[in-house]
């Protein structure tokens, strides 16, 4: 509610001119510099009940929205975001907030009031901002794009907007200041960052502006389009299926699942062959049996297909569905480095000795290998180079830059190299902090002495006394563990995606940091719990949301209520986040032998095959991917047992030519070069950084190449520059440093 001392007497907000509104936005940013801290609350309260919509004047969802979008612009307008974050940084270096909360034996909501309201505030300026709607008016079109770059930029403090709050989630996690409220921090900097790097679809705009500037081919296909068009396949039978169709075949009854041709995964076919064998293959399977509820009949275990959220009305017509593309859905690709193998081995086979990396001289070869060759350059990307980072369709933009003559690259200040630029000190604190808060949001993860508290801004003062407030605040602690798996998921897979497309070697350290920081093992047991239960959860109070909650007259809430949950089938949600951990894994494991190994060593192989009972094409496209890696490492026995999933990988994961995944002939497949090959990565990248940011970083010019001035005079007589309160604190410096440390002179006059 806004303040009464601060409100305009007998009127409503929405009955204010837009020059009223602005005064009583001043007046609330004059209030909020007084050094009462709980009048500062106040004040902040009332922001915030502006930044929501006002809704205690609205009659209905669409108006709470309409006027919490109005306010937000014109909040960014009058300049709050700004006196937001000096509140902020104020809250974050509050030694005596983080020392109390330090001490405390329990940490609830009451210990993190000032900063929960302050980044509710944030989130949702910047959430509201970063949405385009087709309404949206030419002042807020600009005042985006103005936002935008603010974030994306230094600020006050020297570094992006994102870099402090990295910097809160690292003190959290190091048990300097326990009382952050994690969630919102990390919902905050997911948004920060998609809204100052862009999403998926900005980051296929971005792919298709480079390759037009450097006059490179156009992309074969669009990958989000493609995962679109596709069709989920039925999931692949269970060995206890197996096992009882083969006694049933025994005892000379007849099947109930007759051995017919997979139709259901060859072709995009209504049919299933499989129909109602999901149901038996969840109760039958020992490893998923454990972490089921007696008596409850999965939603996923009917033949129901998870497809995106269905478009606003007009819907589709049903005959669209006959219009799914025939054949493959992704054109084939082919490295150079396949074409060298491919070309050594037919050297060694008819002339007896090879060429190197010659992939032109076809001297002494037979006609049909020409024509192969051709074919193979044919499908091969003109812009890929013979090393191990051809692989990205965007390498020109990454590793060809214009250099000058004094051998410095020319950088180019885009948010994505301001980012990494400020997260390279602490990277690997930013990654391990991040790891940690996933590692305890897990829902597989059991509860340790030593493990961070994530609940401290969901836990109440009091603790539940009825069985109902119980049940409320068990949805509420399962829904905030499963925000802060989304936060970090989605965060981590956009900071992977924009580091590769801005330079291939900021990809690579961040993916090395979170294999060190054992990222693999972490998803692999994420995904090592009844995921079909996990994507159907119910951990939400529909007549609780915002802003129905706060417009409509709320029902009275029992046990049985809370118990039955929404209406949905699934959860969006737990969805996209397992989608995101599988393509984090996707990333990591990538062309990388020693990443795959670790899957294969890890067991992986059982726990993602489980994870295709989840009907939806994205995510069975990426389980379908990293079970390809491995699959020449698992042997013949168990490709023999899983001919399903291997037409599944087939049918719908890229053919790469003279890839030979399904059979196990694999050269690089050497487990003495395994370590070799991270150690030649890590090399590398720190020669990148050194070149790229030594003189960035307060290093030389020329970095180890630039040659030592060892003239007495001329290192005297360089100029230095010194900030500006320097001068006010020389002669402390001087009394400090210089007189009041022992120096021994006579150890000049010795020599070594």
């Amino acid at each position: 509610m806004l303040p009464a001392e601060l409100s305009v007497r007998g009127r409503r907000w929405v009955e204010l001119s837009v020059e009223e509104q602005r005064a009583y936005v001043m007046r609330l940013l004059d209030a909020l510099e007084v050094t009462d801290r709980d009048k500062r609350l106040k004040v902040a309260r009332a922001i915030l009940y502006l930044a929501q919509g006002v809704y205690d004047e609205c009659d209905s969802d669409v108006d709470v929205l309409y006027w919490a979008r109005h306010n937000v612009f014109l909040l960014y307008h009058m300049g709050v975001f700004t006196a937001l974050l000096e509140l902020l940084n104020m809250e974050i270096d509050n030694s005596q907030a983080c020392s109390s909360a330090v001490r405390k034996p329990a940490i609830s909501l009451a210990d993190s009031t000032e900063l929960r309201v302050l980044l509710s505030i944030m989130y949702l300026m910047v959430e509201n901002i970063r949405v385009q709607t087709e309404d949206d008016r030419p002042e807020w079109i600009a005042a985006r794009e103005t936002f935008r770059i603010e974030l994306a930029a230094p600020m006050c403090s020297g570094e992006p907007f994102a870099l402090l709050l990295f910097t809160m989630v690292t003190k959290f996690c190091s048990m300097n200041a326990p009382h952050f409220p994690m969630k919102k921090v990390l919902l905050l900097l997911w948004k920060t960052v998609l809204f100052t790097l862009g999403g998926f679809e900005e980051l296929q705009a971005m792919k298709v502006r480079g390759r037009e500037r450097l006059q490179l081919p156009p992309l074969p296909e669009d990958s989000i389009r493609v995962v679109r068009a596709m069709r989920a396949a039925s999931p692949p039978a269970s060995a206890m299926e197996l096992i009882e169709q083969q006694q049933q075949q025994k005892r000379g009854r007849r099947s109930r699942r007759p051995l017919v041709k997979q139709d259901s995964l060859d072709t995009y076919n209504e049919r299933d062959p499989f129909k109602n064998e999901e149901a038996r293959d969840e109760d039958e399977d020992p490893e998923d049996s454990d972490s089921g509820i007696e008596g409850e009949v999965d939603p996923l275990d009917r033949d129901v297909i998870i497809q995106p959220p269905p478009p606003p009305p007009p819907l589709r017509p049903p005959t669209e569905r006959l219009n799914f593309p025939k054949g493959l859905p992704w054109a084939p690709k082919v490295r150079e480095k396949d074409i060298e193998h491919f070309l050594e081995t037919s050297r060694n086979k008819f002339i007896g000795f090879t060429l190197g990396n010659d992939i032109d001289t076809l001297v002494g070869l037979p006609r049909p290998i020409h024509e192969s060759v051709k074919t193979l350059k044919q499908v091969k990307p003109p812009d890929q180079y013979p090393d191990q980072y051809s692989l990205s369709p965007l390498l020109p933009l990454t590793l060809t830059g214009n250099l000058r003559l004094s051998g410095e690259e020319e950088v180019e200040e885009t948010p994505a190299e301001i980012l990494y630029l400020g997260m390279l000190p602490n990277l690997s604190q930013y990654v391990i902090a991040l790891l940690k808060l996933l590692l305890a949001a897990a829902p597989t993860s059991k509860a340790k002495t030593d493990s961070i508290n994530i609940l401290a801004d969901v836990l109440p003062e009091e603790m539940p006394i009825t069985v109902l407030q119980s049940m409320k605040l068990g949805i509420d602690v399962n829904r905030h563990k499963e925000i802060i798996v989304k936060a970090i998921s989605a965060l981590l897979i956009l900071l992977l995606k924009h580091f590769k497309l801005n330079h291939i070697y900021q990809f690579e350290i961040v993916s090395q940091h979170l294999v060190f920081a054992n990222c693999i093992p972490l998803i692999l047991k994420f995904f090592n719990q009844n995921i079909m239960s996990y994507i159907s959860a119910k951990n939400s109070i529909c007549v609780l949301d915002f802003p129905h909650c706060v417009v409509h007259e709320l029902p009275e809430l029992t046990a049985e209520s809370l118990e039955a949950g929404d209406n949905n089938q699934f959860c969006w949600r737990n969805l996209f986040s397992c989608i995101n951990l599988l393509r984090i894994l996707n990333k990591l494991t990538k062309w990388k032998h020693s990443r795959t190994m670790m899957l294969v060593v890890f067991k992986s192989a059982p726990i993602l095959k489980r994870a295709l009972k989840v009907k939806q094409a994205m995510m069975q496209l990426y389980v379908l991917k990293l079970l390809k890696i491995q699959t020449k490492y698992l042997g013949r026995q168990w490709r023999k047992s899983n001919m399903k999933t291997m037409s599944a990988i087939y049918q719908k994961v890229r053919h790469r030519l003279n890839d030979d995944w399904a059979y196990g002939n694999d050269i690089d497949a050497r487990p003495w070069y395994f370590q070799v090959e991270e150690c030649d990565m890590r090399e590398s990248i720190e020669k990148f950084n050194s070149r790229r940011y030594d003189r960035s970083r307060g290093g030389p010019a020329g970095g180890e190449f630039t040659p030592v001035d060892n003239c007495l005079q001329s290192v005297l007589g360089q100029r230095v520059e010194l900030p500006e309160d320097f001068q006010y604190s020389y002669e402390l410096w001087l009394e400090r440093e210089v007189f009041s440390q022992p120096i021994q002179w006579e150890g000049l006059l010795e020599r070594p």
